[in-house]
């Protein structure tokens, strides 16, 4: 007795079925390419110098057995799910109220962030954590400006952030200027070497554009490096001042704030000065790139960024465009890195690696480009979650570059995709025949 022939829903889901498993398949094979060395095989220098190994097989197994699962998931997802606009999962009533929340979570982050100081203030773990996210939040919406806005690939968003530092420990430690001199300074002296590097990349974009801000980048490492006699090389700057309350330093003496005012000093005091600083500044950031969006150089900005050709159809000057892109972002991340010399007060090149530019693109991208408040999401999730697992040094890594894929397949364009024009007409408006007939206009 022979089987039923299979009706058509059955004949359609077999070759699905075959294409997961044949997709789960090469995913497993590719990670069991890419996880043998770095996983299965483990190497370490001896104690006498000798090269020992020893292998974890086991757990190479387990890592390609849930690439192989994982791969099944997310395909039985996606036809689940179906092609995006086809399908809505979302009922309208819940769409609606993940728009107020989408609103209402902007406000309610910044009102705890001012809180912040106030709830842990005897928490310095919390503190500091709060201030680096604060320093990456302000990189991130500078680097936003010249990625999410002109739509310029930039991989050498660390050179500003090392000018900015440099020249206030510079300016501070040899001519005695105070932080509130050097800051705007800083920002000028680094937009100054965005001008300049925007210059060579004017014709210039996508991957080639990537290259050469990469390779200056890397061009301002090694200066740093290797001009010790004004620089230090790799010894750094030291002894860098501390900011003052406009002029009031926070310090135990009686010149001091806390003497002026009144209060008993602790050290806690200038942790909580200098979270508010950055935040202000963060702040500062946020607001300018706003009303920046607003003018007619953040409308260049996004037609530069949509179709550089039709940018230059309408008559945009590409040039001054791109120029003021580089030149402000480059800013704010002289602004950030002048912070990031007072608050430590102690610099060197280690603190300005490529690592730090990709760090701060992944902030950009991930959040969306062109969002302000998914740059700080994103930022306050990878900084806050680079903390979060600090206790599994071998894994977190992996995790984290196993969120960002999954992130990159479900939602392109970062947490919160951002690209919509400033400008647009929001009723429809009918134009007569008489009006586009061959001859007017």
């Amino acid at each position: 007795m022979t089987a039923p022939a299979p009706g058509p829903v059955q004949a359609s889901r077999l070759p699905g079925v075959a294409f997961i498993f044949k997709k789960a398949l090469i995913s497993a094979l590719v990670a069991l390419v890419l996880f043998s060395l770095m996983i299965g095989i483990r190497t370490e220098a001896g104690p006498t110098g000798q090269l020992i190994y020893w292998t974890r097989f086991g757990d190479l197994a387990a890592m390609v057995a849930t690439v192989f699962g994982g791969s099944i998931v997310v395909e039985l997802l996606r036809q689940w799910w179906g092609p995006v606009g086809t399908v809505r999962i979302v009922p309208p009533s819940v769409q609606s109220t993940l728009a107020v929340a989408r609103r209402a979570i902007a406000p309610i982050l910044l009102i705890f962030t001012f809180l912040v100081p106030v709830i842990f203030y005897d928490q310095r773990y919390i503190l500091d954590l709060g201030i680096l996210v604060l320093t990456y939040v302000m990189l991130g919406w500078g680097l936003n400006v010249v990625v999410g806005l002109a739509g310029l690939l930039d991989l050498g968003y660390v050179a500003f952030y090392a000018v900015g530092a440099y020249s206030y420990a510079l300016l501070s430690t040899n001519f005695g200027l105070s932080f509130w001199v050097c800051l705007p300074l800083a920002g000028i002296l680094a937009a100054f070497w965005g001008v300049l590097l925007g210059f060579p990349v004017l014709r210039l974009r996508g991957d080639y554009l990537a290259i050469v801000t990469l390779a200056f980048g890397e061009i301002i490492r090694l200066v740093i490096i290797n001009w010790q006699s004004l620089t230090g090389g790799p010894n750094g700057v030291s002894g860098i001042p501390r900011p003052s309350f406009f002029g009031i330093p926070l310090t135990p003496g009686d010149d001091g704030l806390a003497a002026k005012l009144g209060i008993e000093f602790s050290t806690t005091h200038r942790i909580v000065f200098l979270f508010y600083l950055i935040l202000a500044l963060a702040l500062l950031t946020n607001w300018v790139t706003i009303r920046l969006r607003r003018l007619p150089i953040g409308r260049a900005w996004e037609a530069l960024r949509e179709d550089e050709v039709a940018c230059r159809a309408l008559g945009i000057n590409t040039t001054t465009t791109k120029l003021t892109a580089f030149a402000t972002g480059a800013m704010f991340g002289g602004f950030a890195g002048a912070f990031f010399a007072t608050r430590q007060g102690f610099i060197s090149p280690e603190s300005f690696t490529f690592q730090e530019s990709a760090l701060v693109l992944a902030i950009v991208v991930l959040g969306g480009m062109g969002s302000q408040l998914g740059v700080a999401l994103a930022a306050l999730t990878m900084i806050g979650g680079f903390e979060l697992f600090r206790g599994f040094d071998q894994y977190r890594m992996l995790v984290f570059g196993l969120a960002m894929v999954l992130l990159m397949i479900w939602r392109p364009r970062g947490l919160i995709g951002h690209r919509a024009p400033t400008v647009f007409l929001r009723h429809s408006q009918a134009i007569s025949s008489e009006l586009a007939r061959e001859g007017r206009g």
